[in-house]
């Protein structure tokens, strides 16, 4: 069998190449060039798109956003292709535009969130006509991954794509996003046993640099269940960024386990 990618970001090539090399013929580019006629028989399609494209004026759908238009090429080539089965992930959305996809493909989402087998909180909507059965849930927490420090939370807040940017004590405390590990217990402790206010947080942030840091790539990649060291190879913000816009390895995987 083979397999084919439709991929414009150069990082994500890199690396996909490094753990899965592929004949040139295989790397398809640009989504919006791919044509079925140009292709063999397709057994499986999947994909993720944004969805902040969608926009309502009497229910018409705005086909020309660049956001939205990704999704529609998934829904060209799915009429073309005509594969077997198809997978599309995306994120919580209004249930409004969550219809409109659901109406298009002709089936319903299965909502999971990627704690239940991994240390990271990552809610996702998945349509499938692979047959499902309940995900089993493992018991790992965020402090069994990391590399060294401590975390408050069970699971870690969702990894964003833009997480290589940084985090800091406000974001983390106040807007629940952008994971913090602390390196000295004590100071965790204080800090939440004490909760400083949002005007607070930055100096405290900046007067104990030391005390705490965003997570490494590494432990970014055991949050998402892909291999230790699997995007190594390309500069840290890109490793982040893919991480955060990629899939938890292991919710695939289950999923998968529907084409036995």
């Amino acid at each position: 069998g083979s397999y084919f990618s439709s991929e414009i970001d150069p990082y994500a090539i890199k690396i996909a190449n490094k753990n899965y090399p592929q004949d040139e013929g295989n790397r398809l580019g640009n989504i919006l060039e791919v044509k079925a006629s140009n292709l063999p028989k397709i057994d499986l399609l999947i994909g993720g798109s944004p969805c902040q494209g969608f926009s309502f004026a009497g229910k018409q759908l705005n086909f020309e956003d660049e956001r939205s238009k990704l999704f529609f090429e998934y829904v060209r080539l799915l009429k073309e292709c005509k594969p077997k089965y198809f997978l599309l992930e995306n994120v919580k959305m209004k249930k409004e535009y969550e219809q409109v996809i659901s109406d298009l493909l002709g089936v319903e989402p299965i909502l999971i969130n990627s704690s239940v087998v991994s240390a990271g909180s990552r809610p996702r909507l998945y349509w499938t006509n692979i047959p499902y059965t309940e995900i089993n849930k493992k018991e790992i927490s965020l402090n069994d991954i990391l590399i060294d420090g401590y975390s408050n939370r069970d699971k870690s807040h969702c990894i964003d794509a833009n997480y290589g940017r940084g985090t800091n004590l406000r974001r983390y405390l106040y807007r629940g996003s952008r994971q913090v590990i602390f390196t000295d217990k004590e100071f965790m402790k204080k800090l939440l046993d004490n909760k400083p206010s949002i005007e607070e947080c930055n100096t405290i942030g900046n007067e104990n640099k030391d005390k705490w840091r965003k997570l490494l790539p590494i432990e970014c990649e055991r949050i998402q269940t892909v291999p230790d060291n699997y995007t190594e190879g390309v500069p840290d913000f890109w490793r982040y960024h893919m991480l955060g816009n990629g899939w938890t390895v292991d919710v695939i995987a289950h999923i998968f386990k529907g084409l036995k």
